[in-house]
């Protein structure tokens, strides 16, 4: 490109930013009128949220927002307020060493020893069970599993986001019978071999083929699902049962035409296919329908004649490919399956890295011995619970005045293969309920080894008065399964949060936070997980090793992609025990907008038709374990505020940075304003030098803002160490 390009390229792209301003105008107009609709019509004596969410295009929880007086009635805020919360008894963690043991108004934990024989601080715990923090028009006699989507008005200080509240655990012997197992429940070891697919890679974008040994030139015409399909199965050989788009994205061929990226999605995989139609399944293969995702969809079709069966998958579930060629994905996925067998003789990669995780993860459960019969699936109640109090990675953007406006610098640590350093330690056998009660009423000994252990708190947590760092512990944000970290000196909050982020707020090396149990539920140390993530692991390394001494640079880099294959799998793997509530899709004519489920929520529509998706709850899993995907990302969190390293005995994470020079938290990453002399081993869990830009820069704002400062800190990082 020359000058005169350039600036004609700038002039044009001016077009485009204005045209976008007044669409984002137009747009904005809309949208006001629309909830001037609305409001309009909330004023009629019988409109209700469920006629108006589908002819709105809204959600019943949008419309609420608009109209609270649409809100259900059950749901309605009460009438009275609710009784002021108990007034604790507990004193601050540092005058616990000298406050005495009571009966009547609790105990205070005396300073204990951590493992590594430093003092624990002390942990204040209320002295009687607190009342089920549920909403107030809910029972305790009878509590849901999950507490609905809450669809109640928005406080009265009006703009301010309603927070969402946690689920407790009823009182009593209604919250006693959740800690139980599920019937005829369990993961048992497969007594099959899970059998291989025909598989191609396809990047759209050059109309290149890979099957085997054997490359293909094909034609596209527009990228649509049918002319994919038939140019796949009239160059390769019959039998192709899965494909993968290494280049391109043909699902978002018209994303121009549509407001989100999901809706375009949704349109290429919907479209027309002659000759095909969507996959019902055959036999034990419970794999059917379209699964609806912005970036990696899946698509599976079958013949009309039923003679072919085969699903459209994107690369990107497995490793980023940044312009490999196909062969080069091929050969990836030949040397993971090398790899794999090297530990599993029945090893077969399948679909995606999270059916293949568990699929290899059942391979390991004891033939004999103790968990021969296999690991139970907990009640689903508890299952519900953890779904909603456990979350997954830390994601936080700190933003000025907490940081400066100016940054000296932005330096990128990740950790490298993070979530296996967490999976030595599991939940195992019939959790037990510890009130409160019970809690304060065990020896300093026993509540220790309790903090210790596998279990899940629910928690009264203050922040310190004179804290100037960041957040220790999660706490309910608005939003769907959203976090926030409270670090405001003096804040007080409940919560739920796993053992080792407790642990860490109570010994963290700047000040002990105030910690009182409300309740808990508490596991056996066990290991499921162990010999599967040390499989893995030992996998890992061979790969990387073999990237970095293979001479063949296409070599080279399918031994990398296949290393982040294998970290993908137990990553993913992991994230697929949590289990989530089963989500239904459908589509409604518009003509027919009443039929629309009223408990659905309208994620798209068009001239014709109105898309849906509702919750069915908790399916039938046998491999369901949210227990262990808590307690590893609970360990993970914490690992990012305090992570000991014992050869070199030392410490590294957030809170061994100075106040005010963590940017932001992105999962197992850590953005800072200066670099740190942490020990790197090339181990699970060490902090890897990612990236490192010099300043002066403006601090981010935005995701987006962190995202291109990150970019270029790796840009700049790798022209540091390549010399270039």
């Amino acid at each position: 490109m020359d000058a005169q390009s350039y600036t004609a390229a700038l002039a044009e792209l001016r077009t485009v930013r204005d045209e976008i301003k007044k669409a984002q105008t137009a747009l904005a107009k809309l949208q006001a009128a629309r909830d001037k609709q609305i409001s309009m019509l909330a004023g009629y004596e019988k409109a209700k949220a469920q006629r108006i969410a589908p002819a709105a295009g809204l959600s019943l929880a949008e419309v609420v927002a608009l109209a609270p007086a649409l809100a259900p009635g059950s749901l309605a805020a009460p009438a009275d307020p609710p009784p002021a919360a108990p007034q604790t008894v507990a004193r601050c963690a540092e005058q616990a060493a000298t406050a005495p043991r009571s009966a009547a108004t609790g105990a205070e934990v005396q300073g204990a020893k951590n493992l590594d024989g430093a003092p624990q601080p002390a942990l204040a715990v209320q002295g009687a069970p607190a009342p089920a923090l549920r909403p107030a028009s809910q029972s305790s006699a009878t509590p849901p599993a999950v507490p609905p989507q809450s669809f109640a008005p928005p406080p009265a200080a009006a703009g301010l986001p309603v927070p969402r509240e946690l689920p407790s655990i009823p009182d009593g012997e209604a919250g006693d019978g959740w800690f139980t197992h599920t019937k005829n429940l369990a993961s048992t070891r497969p007594n099959f071999t899970q059998q291989a697919r025909s598989t191609v890679f396809l990047d759209t974008d050059t109309e290149v083929l890979v099957h085997r040994e054997q490359t293909y030139r094909l034609e596209l015409g527009s990228r649509s699902a049918s002319e994919i399909l038939n140019a796949v199965f009239h160059a390769a050989p019959a039998g192709v049962e899965r494909i993968y788009i290494t280049g391109g994205a043909p699902w978002h061929r018209d994303a121009q035409h549509h407001a989100y990226l999901r809706d375009a999605v949704a349109a290429w995989l919907n479209a027309p296919t002659p000759g095909w139609r969507t996959d019902t399944g055959r036999g034990k293969d419970r794999m059917a329908g379209h699964f609806v995702h912005p970036r990696t969809p899946v698509a599976r079709y079958q013949r009309d004649d039923e003679s072919a069966h085969v699903e459209i998958r994107s690369m990107g579930e497995w490793f980023d490919l940044d312009g490999d060629e196909p062969t080069v994905a091929r050969d990836a996925f030949v040397l993971l399956w090398q790899a794999l067998r090297r530990h599993w003789d029945d090893a077969v990669v399948m679909g995606s890295p999270s059916q293949t995780g568990r699929d290899l993860w059942t391979r390991t459960i004891p033939a004999r011995g103790q968990h021969a019969e296999g690991y139970p699936v907990l009640s689903e109640e508890l299952r519900g619970l953890l779904h909603a109090t456990a979350g997954q990675g830390r994601t936080e953007l700190i933003t000025p005045p907490r940081v400066p406006e100016q940054l000296p610098q932005l330096v990128e640590y990740d950790r490298t293969f993070a979530y296996a350093k967490h999976t030595w330690k599991s939940p195992v056998g019939t959790p037990r309920r510890i009130t409160a009660a019970t809690f304060a009423s065990w020896s300093q000994k026993e509540q220790t080894k309790a903090l210790y252990g596998c279990g899940h708190w629910q928690v009264r947590v203050t922040v310190p008065d004179s804290w100037n760092h960041v957040g220790t512990l999660p706490a309910a944000a608005p939003g769907d399964r959203a976090w926030h970290y409270p670090s405001t000196p003096g804040t007080t909050f409940t919560t739920w949060a796993g053992g080792p982020e407790i642990h860490t707020a109570l010994s963290n090396p700047l000040q002990p936070w105030k910690i009182e149990i409300l309740d808990g539920i508490l596991w056996e140390d066990g290991k499921p997980l162990d010999d599967w993530a040390k499989k893995l692991k030992d996998a890992w390394t061979n790969l990387a090793t073999q990237s970095h001494f293979q001479q063949d640079p296409a070599q080279a880099r399918a031994a990398h992609l296949a290393s982040r294959a294998v970290r993908a799998i137990l990553l993913y793997g992991i994230g697929s025990f949590a289990q989530r509530p089963r989500m239904v899709t459908g589509t409604t004519p518009r003509a027919l907008e009443r039929e629309v489920p009223p408990d659905a929520e309208i994620i798209g529509f068009d001239d014709e038709l109105i898309t849906w998706q509702k919750p069915t709850g908790f399916s039938r899993d046998p491999n369901a374990h949210p227990e262990w995907a808590a307690a590893i990302w609970s360990g993970a969190r914490a690992a990012l505020l305090s992570q000991r390293h014992r050869e070199q005995d030392t410490y590294a994470g957030a809170l061994h940075t100075p106040p005010g020079s963590v940017i932001a938290f992105r999962t197992d990453a850590l953005y800072l304003t200066s670099a740190h002399h942490w020990p790197y081993q090339h181990q699970p869990g060490d902090y890897l030098l990612k990236g490192h830009l010099t300043g002066p820069l403006p601090a981010p704002t935005s995701e987006e803002d962190l995202l291109a400062l990150r970019d270029a800190g790796r840009a700049a990082l790798t022209q540091t160490t390549t010399g270039t």
